[in-house]
C-alpha cells in the first residue's frame, strides 16, 4: 500500500480560507502591481509625480469609510474574514483534474474486483476530506439518492461560504468610488469656502479629487480584481467537487471502470480532456494508482 495520501487537491481541499502550505499565485500579484504599474508610468509621461497624489486626509475618507461601510453591511465576523480570502486568492490552485480521475477509476476497478469494502483501507492514505466522506458512505451502503444529496448540500454549502467572502471584496469596490465622490466632494467644499484666495483655488481642486482617485482605483485595481479571483476559485471548486460526486455515485452503481473514465473525463475542458488522452496514450503519466500495490 501507498505510504503517502492521494494528493487529489493542490490547495484548499478541506476547506481552508488561506490555503496553507500552498504556493502563491503570482499572477494576482504581478496583475495587481502591473496594473498600478501602468497608472504610474502614465503619471510619469504626463511630466507628473506620483508624489502629488499623496492624501492622507483623502485616504482616510475613502478607505476609512470603505472598511466601515463594508463592516456595517456583512457584520464583524464576516469582515474579520477578509485577511483569509486575500490569501485564498493568492494561493488557490484548482484540483488535478486529471489525477482525480485516474484515482477514481482505480477505486472503481478494485470496488467491481474485490467489493466496496476493500476501498476503506484506500480511503485512510486519501487527502481529500470531500472524496473520503463520499467513499464511505458508499461503503458504509448508504443508498445512492442519500449519498448524492448529502454530497450537494455540502456543495451548496461550500458554494456559499466562497461567495460570501468574494462579496466583501466587491461590496469594497462598490462603496470605494462612492466614498472618493463624498471626499471630493468635502474637499470642494472647503475650497469654495475659500474663494476669497485665488491663488490657491487651482491646487485646492486638484487636491479634492485626489479622494475621487484614490476611490476609483482602488475599486478597479484592488477590491474588485480580487473579488473576482475569489468568485472563479469558489465556481472551479465546485466543479472540482462535481467531478467527485459522479465518479462516487458512479462506483457505487458498480459501472465499468471504463464508463467512469468517460464519465469524469466529459467534465475537463476540451484542451484538458485532449491533454489527459495524450499523456495515457503516450504513457507519460502514471496512471498505475492501485494504492494497494
Amino acid at each position: 500500500m501507498a505510504d503517502e495520501p492521494t494528493p487529489i487537491t493542490s490547495a484548499g481541499s478541506d476547506g481552508d480560507e488561506g490555503g496553507s502550505g500552498s504556493s502563491i499565485d503570482f499572477g494576482v500579484i504581478g496583475g495587481i502591481l502591473m496594473a498600478f504599474g501602468a497608472v504610474i508610468i502614465g503619471l510619469l509621461i504626463e511630466g507628473s509625480s506620483p508624489g502629488r497624489y499623496v492624501s492622507p486626509s483623502a485616504a482616510i475618507i475613502v478607505f476609512g469609510g470603505t472598511f466601515g461601510a463594508t463592516m456595517g453591511s456583512v457584520g464583524l465576523e464576516r469582515f474579520k474574514q477578509m485577511p483569509g480570502s486575500f490569501m485564498r486568492a493568492l494561493t488557490y490552485q484548482s484540483m488535478d483534474r486529471a489525477f482525480a480521475i485516474n484515482t477514481l477509476v482505480t477505486f472503481a476497478e478494485r470496488a467491481r474486483r474485490e467489493g466496496l469494502l476493500v476501498l476503506e483501507d484506500d480511503l485512510r492514505k486519501t487527502e481529500d476530506e470531500f472524496l473520503r466522506k463520499g467513499v464511505q458512505l458508499v461503503v458504509d451502503g448508504t443508498d445512492p439518492e442519500l449519498v448524492k444529496e448529502i454530497l450537494r448540500t455540502e456543495i451548496d454549502s461550500l458554494h456559499e461560504e466562497r461567495h460570501a467572502g468574494a462579496k466583501v471584496w466587491a461590496l469594497m469596490g462598490g462603496y470605494a468610488p462612492t466614498l472618493g465622490i463624498i471626499g471630493t466632494v468635502v474637499g470642494l467644499v472647503l475650497v469654495l469656502s475659500n474663494i476669497a484666495d485665488p491663488s490657491s483655488l487651482a491646487a485646492s481642486i486638484a487636491v479634492a479629487f485626489i479622494a475621487t482617485l484614490y476611490g476609483v482605483g482602488s475599486a478597479n485595481l484592488i477590491f474588485l480584481p480580487i473579488g473576482t479571483k475569489l468568485e472563479g476559485c469558489a465556481t472551479d471548486e465546485v466543479a472540482g467537487r462535481e467531478l467527485m460526486i459522479e465518479g462516487i455515485l458512479a462506483i457505487q452503481s458498480g459501472d465499468n471502470p471504463r464508463i467512469v473514465e468517460e464519465k469524469l473525463v466529459s467534465f475537463l475542458t476540451t484542451t484538458d480532456r485532449a491533454k489527459f488522452r495524450a499523456a495515457q496514450g503516450a504513457g507519460s503519466e502514471d496512471i498505475d494508482l492501485d494504492l494497494a500495490a
